[in-house]
């Protein structure tokens, strides 16, 4: 096997343990041996249909089988993975396809219209997932092809979504990857029976890099959900007696606001990983009496994607914490001028590492601004304490300045959290005549709570500056989610603002 990339981890597991059950979905069991069969047939038919060492390889679908086994037989093949967001619409999918020039797509039946409405999609090979197993098995099942993989060749492009204009396509080697697996693996002692609930979409890069690929490393079992739902989720970590998981708050307030809660039996779990944005101690508490602790990591697509990360011995005390840099990687935190900030002085994040982006596809503007002096600026705000531990703030671009001072929404959502009728919150700047911006709040009701939000107003008054208290308050029934089920606050933003409120501060 003279293959040095992520494409033969199939074989190699399999070589090992045959016999172990790599994958569940809709009850159905696929072990190694079989995935590495599947894997190799699928990477020649790749190649019989013209894709080369190089070429882009897409997937449009929910979490899958079909997933797993086109990026891997895409890596055999020595070509380049682009997983795609399912809740994108056509013209988004359209501009994804032709920047990153894929040559085959496969998706999933009800991605169908979508695909369709895709001009791009006359010019590459489309397979639906209704006829995958045909074109499957018109392969050749003798091994992989031979493909020269260096860890420096690209492995993947993620596309990262769009704050400003078109979304970037972020580049990740093999070599990114496999280092961020291993930073990953130093972190968290993930063993050869580990049961692992693939509940967040694989098609971003946490489920993707920090679950499936060192379960699958290590021998373990992935349970695959098509897309999150919380009862579903209660049944299979009962079912299969899941081990752990990755979720971002969202996903996990839901769980803990399920009337399930009180008396699911999550014995089974030794870990669970929150990452995505920053957690409110109030979630955190919660889980601590449940006897659950979260592993919670900062990081980003561009960094594979873990950049900081508390193991499981210093979660119990540091609630709230992103832990400090993970094993092979450096970080810190900057003042405009590029000087490091002192313990408690808020900072931009920038990273540098084996597990760091080489840059951006087809875009050398976006990646020269992306680093400095070889450091890859996150955009994103921390303060460290006096032990070296990151503790995330919020985006730069979502800070907003109320009368000259700066407000972070993220602690504003984190003080909101703790009220007992909030089950949801999100908190955006808006224009206001007097002070330049202030607050608007989304939230939306726990379970049988109704929100007063005066008596909101009066919960915050001593918990908050006045300044950081939101001005306006909307009750909604649900908040708006990206497909890594992150708020969406691009949306909340186009929301219109309703009368204007008195000013008090």
């Amino acid at each position: 096997m003279t293959h040095s990339g992520l494409g033969t981890w199939p074989a190699r597991r399999a070589a090992i343990s045959p016999g172990r059950v790599a994958l569940v979905h809709a009850g159905h069991a696929t072990t190694y041996a079989e995935l590495a069969v599947r894997v190799d047939r699928l990477a020649r038919r790749m190649r019989a249909a013209g894709v080369q060492p190089g070429d882009r390889v897409a997937y449009l679908g929910p979490n899958h089988p079909t997933f797993v086994e086109t990026m891997f037989a895409t890596y055999a093949a020595g070509g380049i993975f682009v997983p795609l967001n399912v809740r994108l619409a056509a013209p988004e999918i359209d501009y994804m396809l032709g920047h990153s020039g894929a040559r085959l797509l496969i998706h999933a039946p009800e991605c169908a219209p979508v695909v369709r409405a895709c001009p791009r999609v006359s010019g590459l090979i489309a397979v639906a997932l209704a006829d995958y197993d045909t074109w499957l098995a018109s392969g050749d099942a003798g091994g992989p092809p031979e493909a020269e993989v260096a860890p420096d060749d690209p492995a993947c492009i993620l596309y990262t979504s769009g704050t400003t204009g078109r979304p970037k396509g972020a580049v990740l080697t093999h070599g990114n990857v496999v280092w961020n697996t291993f930073n990953l693996l130093v972190g968290v002692d993930v063993a050869g029976d580990e049961v692992t609930l693939l509940s967040a979409p694989l098609f971003h890069v946490a489920a993707l890099h920090q679950c499936l690929l060192p379960t699958i490393l290590k021998g373990g079992c992935g349970v695959i959900m098509p897309a999150w739902d919380v009862d579903g989720a209660y049944d299979l970590i009962a079912r299969h007696r899941v081990t752990w998981m990755f979720g971002v708050t969202a996903m996990y307030a839901a769980l803990a606001s399920s009337p399930r809660w009180p008396d699911a039996d999550l014995t089974s779990i030794r870990r669970l990983l929150i990452g995505g944005s920053a957690v409110p101690e109030a979630l955190v508490r919660a889980y601590q009496r449940r006897g659950l602790i979260f592993c919670q990591g900062y990081g980003m697509t561009e960094t594979a994607p873990g950049a900081t990360f508390l193991e499981a011995p210093e979660a119990a005390t540091r609630p709230g914490s992103a832990g400090p840099p993970v094993f092979f990687t450096d970080v810190r935190c900057l003042r405009p001028d590029l000087s490091d900030t002192d313990p408690g002085e808020p900072g931009e994040v920038v990273v540098r590492g084996p597990n760091v982006t080489p840059g951006y596809w087809n875009d050398p503007a976006a990646t020269r601004d992306a680093f400095t002096d070889g450091w890859f600026r996150s955009g994103d705000v921390a303060v460290t304490d006096r032990e070296g531990h990151f503790h995330i703030v919020d985006r730069l671009k979502d800070m907003y300045i109320s009368g000259g001072e700066n407000v972070y929404p993220a602690e504003v959502e984190a003080v909101l959290f703790t009220h007992p009728a909030v089950a949801e919150a999100a908190v955006i700047g808006v224009p206001d005549p007097a002070w330049g911006e202030t607050g608007r709040a989304f939230l939306v009701p726990a379970p049988g709570f109704t929100v007063d939000t005066d008596e909101i107003r009066a919960f915050l008054d001593g918990r908050l500056a006045r300044y950081k208290i939101p001005r306006y308050i909307d009750v909604v029934d649900a908040l708006p989610h990206t497909g890594s089920n992150k708020v969406r606050k691009t949306s909340l933003r186009a929301t219109p603002l309703p009368g204007t409120p008195p000013y008090e501060r």
